[in-house]
């Protein structure tokens, strides 16, 4: 059996945090330890600093996260309907010279499970998250 939780969010930074905190309750509920909550958090605030940077348009200005809890995992989509971007043009960061800003993706990669990013111009962006319990 599968629980699902729909939120719609404002494309706005302060609105952040309570998405955090509504991702760790499911979490908690879902039986993680602090140690996975803490990482979840993190990569959840990651994905939504992405929607809210890069796929906030004119045309919309909220962005959707969805929360799957199954048996075994929490998966958490987290979607905008912004400008999107070309898969096949993404660069890991060089982390021996660092820069300001694209650690985001790298970050998430690091912190959860599985990542799955469905991207196209024009089309805005999904970032599919899952953490197993």
């Amino acid at each position: 059996m599968t629980d699902f939780l729909k939120f719609s969010i404002p494309g706005k930074p302060e609105y952040v945090g309570v998405v955090r905190l509504a991702v760790s309750s499911i979490a908690n509920r879902a039986g993680f330890d602090i140690e996975a909550i803490e990482d979840i958090k993190v990569a959840v605030a990651e994905a939504c600093n992405n929607a809210i940077l890069h796929g906030i348009s004119d045309n919309c200005c909220n962005f959707e996260v969805g929360c799957f809890l199954e048996n075994d995992r929490l998966i958490i989509e987290i979607e905008d309907k912004g400008h999107g971007y070309n898969m096949n043009e993404y660069v890991a960061p060089d982390l021996c010279n660092p820069k300001e800003g694209g650690l985001g993706i790298f970050i998430i990669k690091t912190l959860m499970d599985e990542v799955e990013i469905l991207s196209n111009t024009g089309e805005g962006t999904m970032i599919k998250m899952t953490k197993y319990i």
